[in-house]
């Protein structure tokens, strides 16, 4: 797995200190560091990483809220990380598009798998979403095309 360029958001400064300490002895680049939603949100916008470690209860903005608009823009793949393993906040979780959802305290033996995988799929979701594209477009060259034929 090539190195990803993560960013990592968390309340709690010495969550985020380990995850960047366990990140980076897994050969991941921790490019960004933020306290709180909004923050992280910013921070994905401009520095553009492969994905973004996010707790879920955070200030201004909510873990599963930043995670739900990065999703949407495809922005970068997400992973939340939370104390709370509550139905209904994985209900949330899995509505907003993210990757994987990890609980509190997490360790490498968890968090490399979650990574890996993770990102893997979201690559394939990317890849399907630009099939897609290419699918819609031949479809409507070829609904064109047989509409011209019809005239002729």
């Amino acid at each position: 797995m090539k190195p990803l360029r993560i960013i990592v958001a968390d309340d709690e400064i010495l969550i985020r200190m380990d995850l960047k300490e366990l990140l980076t002895d897994l050969g991941h680049q921790v490019v960004g560091e933020a306290g709180n939603g909004k923050a992280a949100l910013d921070l994905v916008y401009t520095l553009k990483p492969d994905l973004a470690i996010l707790d879920v209860k955070m200030d201004q903005l909510d873990g599963i809220k930043v995670a739900k608009l990065i999703a949407g823009q495809k922005l970068c793949a997400v992973l939340l990380l939370t104390a709370y393993n509550e139905e209904e906040m994985v209900k949330r979780a899995m509505d907003a598009g993210v990757i994987g959802y990890l609980t509190k305290p997490v360790t490498e033996k968890e968090l490399e798998p979650a990574l890996r995988i993770g990102y893997a799929r979201y690559q394939d979701y990317l890849a399907l979403k630009q099939k897609k594209v290419v699918l819609k477009k031949t479809l409507d060259r070829n609904i064109y095309l047989e509409r011209l034929k019809g005239r002729g």
